[in-house]
């Protein structure tokens, strides 16, 4: 089976229910990626649950990549970090992270700013947000034409970000997205489990 998956974690981890749901996730092996993103937490909040959720990643073969902070994916020996524009630069990231881990780079709806990050070694690039998201509010729409125009580079991996669901999900790898990245579907699901919500997602 092929993972197409790239799991952003919730806003807040609390109590064990959140590792255990995530173990569950990770035995549906529709997971590639999983990417802690805890804003405005404490440095060594963060590094704590990191540690416990490496445990985790490693147990069922799922990269673990870090927001925002490559010193704390080295610190936990994760396999990378994921950068926003106005995040460190990706060449300062990869001194301290080194050759062989993973940096992505949000490049919104620019083919430029992927251009860019390519050229300067990122293993792989985000383009969103392609649909209205809860999660996070961006002041940029990307379109399925960006994910065609982008699918002729086989050489970068490209991931979909942006209120990607189960309704619309298939259009997205459909038009070249290589992993759509989900969070708050899985999440906040008012109505399913974050399992029975990740089921949904059947391709």
């Amino acid at each position: 089976m092929k993972k197409y998956i790239y799991l952003i974690s919730p806003r807040k981890i609390k109590g064990n229910i959140f590792y255990n749901n995530l173990k569950n996730l990770f035995k549906t092996k529709k997971v590639q990626y999983f990417q802690l993103r805890l804003k405005n937490t404490k440095k060594n909040k963060i590094i704590k649950i990191a540690k416990k959720v490496k445990k985790i990643t490693r147990s069922y073969k799922v990269k673990l990549i870090i927001n925002d902070n490559p010193d704390i994916a080295k610190l936990v020996d994760a396999e990378g970090c994921h950068l926003g524009q106005n995040d460190m630069s990706l060449l300062k990231a990869r001194k301290i992270l080194g050759k062989n881990k993973i940096i992505g780079l949000t490049c919104h709806n620019s083919k430029k700013l992927a251009k860019k990050a390519i050229s300067q070694g990122a293993n792989y690039v985000a383009f969103g947000s392609f649909f209205k998201s809860k999660t996070k509010k961006t002041a940029y729409k990307a379109s399925l034409s960006l994910l065609k125009n982008m699918r002729k580079n086989k050489k970068i991996t490209k991931v979909a970000i942006g209120g990607i669901d189960n309704y619309n999900y298939e259009k997205i790898l459909l038009n070249g997205a290589d992993f759509i990245a989900i969070s708050g579907n899985v999440w906040k699901n008012k109505s399913l489990s974050p399992l029975k919500a990740l089921i949904q997602f059947k391709k």
